[in-house]
């Protein structure tokens, strides 16, 4: 009885070849529709038909010129192979359901009286903004090019840098009504079977209303999406994107956004930057050391100023003690209270100079900063102490690459702070094997996230706490590359030519 039902669903889909039958159930569909234009005319052999098209999706010349002039001319054929247009991409559609996407997408639908297949043509016309470096993602040495808004120019982007057949590029469509072209891009032989079949097994899974930036996909795939810590890798950069598949990982490129995500990623992959493998390595592996100890610094300095002005004071040299004691004799609030004030404040000028217009952002910004801080100060509700506290942390937030890493750190940042300022140097501890323990729990697409230090794998940190040379780098991540595990073959070291 199933399989009846759903056989007549399919028969009441497909094209019946009465061109007044079909078209009524496109105008049904598109009752209220201002912008779907159903242009009638009659072809050579006097056959009525019509090219349904929305406006602005389509480019309307092109219609005109290499569509209905021809077809106005020449004899009508059914076969794409010899219909005699002057258009490259012509598609077959035979049930309704296909026409409704081909005209969705943008592609003009011809029909024709007594035909039961209508043609969906590749003359799409779409208004994209140019490839521009991203802003988020500057590099000094690197290249410029970075994601747009329109999927079919960022899967070139890609297809430039890699041009083997090897690389694949799967589609799909997600969301209800939107539609959304979604494009999941690998290497074969790189990637892992299982991952990529996890992958789509959980985007299949997606039922929803509508896709409109590529955080709606990220929140709907990932492992953990109660923890504050990013399990998958967004990205407006080209080169990044070929980086990673290189490795043996997965992007997803959505349509309507420019940013792309990664996956499987670790922690270390978000305290990477691009520019870490164009620099020369020793200078990669410095600035590497760096962002770590400021990554650091800007989850726990205000809270180990906490613990030490409140329970340590014994830990702190007598001269400085003496200097802070004297600095803080004027403010009535503890060191907690002074703190949360200021780091408070610090997040909303933060969020004000990112919403503002550019021209006044970042004016408004630093001046409500230096302004709002010597107030503080004068008046006595926050320490001088306190104010540099909290500007070496902004500014060590700031070396983060990735945004949705530092907005962790910034969440955690303040139960850490109110553990020191109830517990001391104990409440720090606890805070951070808290952190620590949620992270060794926590996977992406089954890696850990602490890979490659937990589960530790000796031969793999020569690009993680440092950037080796790039004649080291000889295998690919372990947990993503063990289908094929050599990059390069080996002795790639330069050599000094010998002396005569």
């Amino acid at each position: 009885m199933k399989q009846l039902e759903e056989s007549s669903e399919e028969s009441k889909d497909v094209i019946k070849g009465v061109l007044s039958d079909d078209l009524q159930y496109l105008k049904d569909t598109y009752k209220d529709c201002y912008d779907v234009v159903f242009h009638f005319f009659e072809t050579k052999e006097q056959k009525s038909a019509v090219i349904i098209y929305i406006q602005g999706l389509s480019n309307i010349e092109e219609i005109n010129e290499n569509v209905i002039k021809p077809l106005l001319l020449n004899n009508w054929t059914t076969d794409a192979r010899f219909l005699k247009i002057p258009i490259s991409e012509i598609k077959n559609n035979t049930t309704y359901n296909d026409c409704i996407q081909a005209i969705g997408s943008g592609q003009p639908l011809l029909m024709i009286d007594g035909e039961k297949v209508a043609l969906s043509l590749g003359i799409v016309k779409s208004e994209t903004r140019s490839i521009e470096e991203p802003v988020g993602e500057s590099v000094i040495r690197g290249p410029r090019e970075g994601f747009i808004e329109a999927i079919s120019v960022n899967t070139s982007l890609l297809r430039r840098r890699v041009r083997s057949p090897q690389m694949k590029m799967q589609q799909f469509t997600i969301g209800k009504h939107t539609q959304t072209t979604i494009v999941i891009v690998y290497i074969e032989g790189l990637a892992s079977i299982e991952l990529i079949e996890e992958l789509k097994h959980r985007l299949d899974k997606i039922d929803i209303d509508g896709i409109l930036e590529s955080s709606y996909i990220e929140e709907l795939i990932e492992d953990s999406p109660i923890s504050p810590f990013p399990q998958i890798l967004s990205t407006e950069r080209p080169d990044t994107v070929v980086a990673n598949i290189l490795e043996g990982r997965v992007a997803i490129v959505i349509d309507g956004t420019p940013f792309s995500l990664i996956l499987p990623v670790t922690l270390f992959s978000f305290l990477q930057s691009a520019e870490d493998y164009y620099q020369r390595y020793f200078i990669s592996t410095m600035i590497r050391w760096v962002r770590f100890l400021f990554f650091f610094i800007s989850l726990l300095l205000p809270s180990f100023y906490i613990a030490l002005v409140t329970f340590h004071q014994e830990m702190v040299p007598t001269v400085l003690l003496i200097s802070m004691a004297s600095a803080r004799e004027m403010v009535p609030f503890p060191s907690l209270i002074e703190a949360l004030f200021m780091e408070i404040t610090f997040e909303a000028l933060r969020e004000a100079g990112v919403r503002l217009p550019k021209q006044i952002g970042s004016a408004v910004s630093i001046v409500g900063a230096l302004v709002i801080g010597q107030a503080a100060v004068q008046a006595g509700i926050v320490s001088p102490a306190m104010v540099i506290v909290v500007s070496i942390t902004g500014v060590a937030s700031f070396m983060t690459p990735r945004y949705n890493l530092g907005f962790a750190i910034r969440i955690l940042r303040f139960p850490i702070m109110i553990l020191a300022g109830t517990l001391g140097i104990l409440g720090i501890m606890l805070g951070i094997c808290g952190i620590v323990i949620h992270l060794c729990k926590l996977r992406s697409f089954g890696v850990p996230y602490l890979s490659t230090l937990a589960p530790i794998h000796m031969d793999q940190l020569k690009d993680t706490l440092v950037r080796a040379p790039i004649w080291k780098l000889n295998t690919r991540p372990r947990l993503t590359g063990k289908y094929n595990k050599y990059r390069q073959s080996k002795n790639q070291k330069p050599r000094p030519p010998k002396n005569d």
